[in-house]
């Protein structure tokens, strides 16, 4: 039993106890647009017009690393740029949505599969990303497996620059849009994994990738 399967069940005897069935009915599902529709909005932060700037920005400010091409056929060379540069293998695992892209001419050995022990570097793209905290935010699915940002210690994320939001959300309500239902996983990815358990020492890599370099896509 899968994760989504386990949510579904538990959820579903928690309704039997309330005496409902077992899935929402249409009513109970425009209750909740209605209410999400009409809910007033709590106090946010004034965000400048450029979100991209400010995504960049906020990004930094949070040991992400940036690049920029202007269409997603460049993003392979960016990367494989990055890889030499910063001396890291040129050999790497990525989500199965981003096979069309030219790796090998590039000169990079990319396997669309979940990531194993030994691979040290993931490439993802993202649904959107969020200008407010230089966030990225990933979905999981059949071929945007969670894992691949997640258990590398190098994380690569394209993100089109036509996919960055205000805030969370934005994020949040595109989601809903465009995806309905959540899906299993969403991540917020905000920098390399970090902690300051030891000494109050912020140290990186402690639950996660030691790096995230992300290739804002302004053509895209």
């Amino acid at each position: 039993m899968n994760s989504s399967t386990a949510r579904r069940n538990i959820l579903a005897r928690i309704r039997a106890a309330q005496g409902r069935a077992a899935q929402p009915s249409d009513a109970e599902r425009e209750q909740v647009a209605d209410y999400l529709a009409r809910h007033p909005a709590g106090p946010r932060p004034t965000l400048p017009d450029d979100l991209l700037e400010r995504f960049c920005d906020e990004a930094q400010k949070m040991s992400t690393t940036i690049a920029a091409v202007d269409t997603l056929g460049e993003a392979p060379a960016a990367i494989q740029h990055y890889l030499v540069q910063a001396g890291l293998p040129t050999r790497a695992i990525a989500w199965q949505t981003l096979m069309d892209l030219p790796w090998h001419e590039a000169g990079l050995s990319v396997e669309f599969r979940p990531p194993e022990d030994g691979d040290l570097v993931g490439i993802t793209g993202c649904f959107c990303a969020t200008a407010e905290t230089g966030t990225l935010v990933l979905l999981s699915g059949p071929q945007t497996w969670a894992s691949a940002a997640l258990l590398p210690e190098t994380h690569l994320a394209l993100v089109p620059a036509s996919r960055i939001v205000a805030g969370h959300e934005e994020a949040f309500s595109l989601i809903r849009a465009e995806q309905g239902d959540l899906p299993r996983a969403v991540n917020f990815v905000s920098g390399p994994s970090r902690t300051g358990d030891i000494e109050q020492t912020i140290v990186l890599g402690a639950h996660g990738p030691y790096r995230v370099h992300v290739i804002v896509v302004r053509g895209a």
